[in-house]
C-alpha cells in the first residue's frame, strides 16, 4: 500500500520502521519540524525525522495542516492510508479524508480511557494494573474514533512510565504492522468505542512533580513511578547545610511508619500512611544513582525530606 507516515518522537520509529520493513511504499513522512536545542541551540530534528532520512524517504515539516496549500500538497500524494503515531498536529478534516482508507492511529491506552496527550504516564500515576495500545480509524474528535486492533499488557507494581513506554512502542509497531496487513486485505474491522469509562489524559505539568509526604504510600510511589524519567518526581534535602533537589526515579512499598517526611533507614521516607523506599534518584546537577550511592557521597542526611 502506498502510505503516508506521520509521527515524531522516538516512540514513533519502531513503527516506521516495521512499515518499511513489511514492504509497503511509504511516500512521505510528516513530522514536526526540527527545533533548537541543547547549549548551541542547534536545529535538531526528530527521530522519525533522522529514521525517514535513513530509508530515503522525503520528509515534510509544516507548521500546520489547517491551510488549504498544504492539504492539496497532502492530497496529492495519493495514498491509501496514512498512519498517525504521536505527531504533535491537529489533523483537520481535509486531512483525515484525503487517504483512500482514512488515518490509522496508534494509541498507548485502552481506549475510551486515557484519551488524550499523556495516555502512558496517566495510567501509571492512577496505579492502573493493566493498560494497552490500540490501532484506531481516527475522526475529528479527541481520540474518540472507532479501534480496529488491541493488545493489552500488564502495569507492574514498580513499573515506570519510561519501562511502559519502551514496551509499548515495540508491541505497537508489531500491532500497527498486523493492522496493515489486515487492511490490505480488507478484513480490518473497526468497533465504536463504548461510551461509558472516558477519562482524559491531561499533559503533564511540570507543577505535579513534587512529591507531597502527607499523602499515602502508594500515592507517592505511583507519582514516583508516573513521572519517570520525565520530569521526574522531587523533593528538597538540606545536605551540608544547602536545600538540595533531589529526584526520585524508582521506588518500592515498604511497611514502615512514622511522621510524613521523616527519613528512615536505606532511604525511606514515611508517607501519610506507610512508606516509600528510594532505589533510584538523581540529585542536582548529578546523574541517576542507586540509593547505597547516593548515601555514600550525601554524608549525614537531615531527619526530614521537605
Amino acid at each position: 500500500m502506498r502510505i503516508i507516515f506521520m509521527g515524531t518522537p522516538e516512540f514513533a520509529v519502531p513503527t516506521l520502521t516495521e512499515i518499511v520493513s513489511t514492504g509497503h511504499e511509504v511516500v512521505a513522512v510528516y513530522t514536526r519540524a526540527p527545533k533548537p536545542a541543547g547549549r548551541g541551540q542547534a536545529e535538531r530534528k526528530s527521530p522519525v525525522h533522522e529514521a525517514a532520512e535513513s530509508f530515503g524517504i522525503p520528509v515534510f515539516t509544516p507548521r500546520s495542516l489547517k491551510q488549504a496549500p498544504e492539504q492539496e500538497v497532502f492530497a496529492s500524494l495519493d495514498a491509501d492510508v496514512a498512519v498517525v503515531v504521536a505527531y504533535g498536529l491537529i489533523l483537520p478534516k481535509p486531512i483525515l479524508e484525503a487517504p483512500r482508507l482514512g488515518c490509522l492511529n496508534l494509541h498507548g491506552s485502552l481506549l475510551p480511557r486515557w484519551r488524550g496527550a499523556a495516555p502512558i504516564q496517566r495510567a501509571v500515576l492512577a496505579g492502573d494494573a493493566r493498560t494497552g495500545i490500540m490501532v484506531m480509524q481516527m475522526d475529528e474528535g479527541l481520540d474518540t474514533g472507532a479501534v480496529g486492533l488491541i493488545e493489552e499488557m500488564p502495569i507492574g507494581p514498580d513499573m515506570t512510565s519510561g519501562e511502559l513506554h519502551d514496551k509499548m512502542m515495540l508491541v505497537g509497531a508489531d500491532l500497527m504492522g498486523r493492522a496493515l496487513a489486515a487492511l490490505d486485505r480488507g478484513s480490518l474491522h473497526f468497533t465504536p468505542q463504548p461510551e461509558d469509562g472516558v477519562t482524559y489524559a491531561q499533559k503533564i505539568d511540570k507543577a505535579e512533580a513534587r512529591i507531597e509526604w502527607a499523602k499515602s504510600a502508594s500515592e507517592v510511589h505511583n507519582l514516583i513511578r508516573g513521572l519517570s524519567p520525565f520530569p521526574g518526581a522531587w523533593f528538597e534535602l538540606t545536605l551540608n547545610g544547602t536545600p538540595t533537589r533531589i529526584k526520585a526515579l524508582r521506588s518500592t512499598l515498604v511497611a514502615a511508619e512514622g511522621a510524613p517526611g521523616t527519613i528512615l533507614p536505606e532511604l525511606t521516607i514515611a508517607c501519610g500512611t506507610g512508606a516509600v523506599r528510594l532505589t533510584m534518584v538523581q540529585r542536582e546537577g548529578k546523574g541517576a544513582m542507586d540509593a547505597a550511592t547516593f548515601l555514600r557521597g550525601a554524608g549525614v542526611l537531615p531527619e526530614r525530606a521537605s
